[in-house]
């Protein structure tokens, strides 16, 4: 997110401009295809993005609370922000992999970006689209076989204001085809240039030709809402021209306000879900630079929903009200799975379950393996009445230790694991489950803690 526009831009926005119909055959891709203007999950249904951006390459530590978190408020797809290495550290496959595991294990559709690109051409620094495909390219280990559940979003707002503007259509087709030539089998994601708001319409009017160009046809357009999108008018125009022209479009970033302007977010909510048209908010939490007031919840704490995180999590037709889990997690476990590209999965090993002394019972199950490390979920259950919080301890029996966590607030102390519910999970019903997962190092023998030990308050 780094929205800004110059002067004229009214007039821009009131020339007409007409957008080509492009007809759209039957999609033979792998996980999410584009059907006309819809997007439709790996069963063949259709899928409504509502959602928000977490920006992981900066705060890679708050990534796995989060997405419970978001998750939790309702949420049925995340949009993270990865680096490629030209402005920021890059975000390597292991670390992807990580994010995509964190993904499905909360049941989230995950949209991957490269933040590099953002403002090219005017933002000293910035990525080219082909500098985020060769990245792309590169950590495609960690993206083998995850289709159902990744959709690719080449680069953030690729173009600034500035003359390479104009090589957006011809820059967009090449990563595409790129992309495809390298056996990405993913949907693909376009954001506009114009930092993402494309007021001179080179996307809208260009988005037919671009997608054409993608053989598999299964390339979505995405449109960030900021200043430049203050009217109901410019808005419902907008998003209209491309349902007209029977072409897939989300609102890939938004706010309730911003230093370029103010836009109209009641609109941007109510003309999304009358027609058919995904959303995702900027941003959960952490930004910086004068646009704080951007944050959905202060300090990654979502007890502490901020005003637009209210709005967009409990408002009118925002997420909590609109949001539909895919229907790929139907039949997938919550537990993530690790990539078979960064690691050869095992057969799940028997959990060690505590007895419910105390109001609840815990399971460790380790999911997968993988030379010198491991992921697993403890399952937490409540007795036979409620609970308002639970602690799980166990000690580490062959050194193992936490790389990464989720759902859940860890300390250590040696080999002595205490973990505590997080702030949304802690409440169970008399008989109710949660769970909470994480990522461990381990040596060449890997056993299951035993006892493992819940107790209830």
């Amino acid at each position: 997110m780094r929205a800004k526009w110059w002067g004229g831009i009214a007039a821009v926005l009131t020339a007409a401009a007409a957008v080509l119909t492009m007809a759209q055959p039957a999609q033979a891709a792998a996980g999410f295809t584009v059907s006309g203007t819809r997007i439709l999950d790996a069963n063949g249904n259709t899928f409504l993005m509502r959602g928000v951006n977490h920006a992981h390459t900066w705060y890679a530590g708050q990534t796995g609370s989060s997405l419970a978190a978001i998750k939790a408020l309702g949420a049925n797809t995340v949009r993270v922000v990865l680096a490629s290495g030209q402005r920021w550290t890059k975000n390597e496959a292991a670390d992807v992999t990580n994010v995509i595991s964190q993904c499905k294990a909360n049941r989230l559709i995950c949209v991957l970006e490269v933040h590099d690109t953002t403002g090219y051409g005017e933002q000293a620094g910035a990525a080219t689209l082909a500098q985020a495909v060769d990245y792309w390219i590169s950590i495609k280990s960690a993206l083998d076989g995850q289709e159902n559940f990744v959709i690719l979003n080449i680069g953030n707002e690729p173009f600034g204001n500035g003359a390479a503007t104009a090589n957006w259509t011809a820059d967009t087709k090449s990563a595409i085809t790129r992309l495809r030539a390298a056996g990405f089998q993913h949907q693909i994601m376009v954001d506009a240039p114009n930092w993402g708001q494309d007021w001179q319409f080179i996307m809208r009017d260009n988005a037919a030709s671009v997608f054409a160009a993608d053989p598999q046809r299964n390339t979505v357009f995405s449109i960030h809402m900021y200043g430049v999108f203050d009217t109901a008018a410019e808005i419902n125009d907008y998003l209209g021209r491309f349902q007209t022209a029977n072409l897939p479009i989300v609102v890939g970033e938004f706010g309730h306000d911003h230093s370029d302007g103010n836009p109209d977010e009641d609109t941007i909510f109510a003309t999304t879900q009358q027609r058919g048209i995904g959303y995702l908010g900027w941003s959960w939490s952490g930004n910086g630079g004068g646009v704080e007031y951007l944050d959905m919840v202060t300090g990654f704490n979502p007890a502490q929903l901020t005003t637009w995180g209210q709005r967009i999590f409990n408002g009118a037709n925002g997420i909590k009200a609109t949001s539909k889990e895919a229907t790929v997690f139907g039949g997938v476990s919550p537990s993530p799975s690790v990539s078979s590209s960064s690691a050869s999965p095992s057969p799940s090993v028997s959990p060690s379950t505590s007895t419910p002394p105390a109001g609840c019972a815990a399971t460790y199950t380790i999911n997968n393996q993988w030379g010198g490390g491991f992921q697993g979920t403890v399952t937490v259950k409540a007795g036979s009445t409620a609970i308002t919080g639970w602690t799980v301890t166990w000690a580490w029996p062959n050194g193992q230790r936490f790389t990464n966590t989720w759902n859940t607030t860890v300390t250590t102390s040696g080999e002595t694991v205490t973990a505590r519910n997080a702030p949304y999970n802690g409440t169970l019903a008399a008989g109710a489950t949660t769970s909470f997962g994480f990522t461990a190092s381990s040596g060449a023998t890997n056993s299951v803690p035993s006892p493992v030990s819940c107790a209830a308050s």
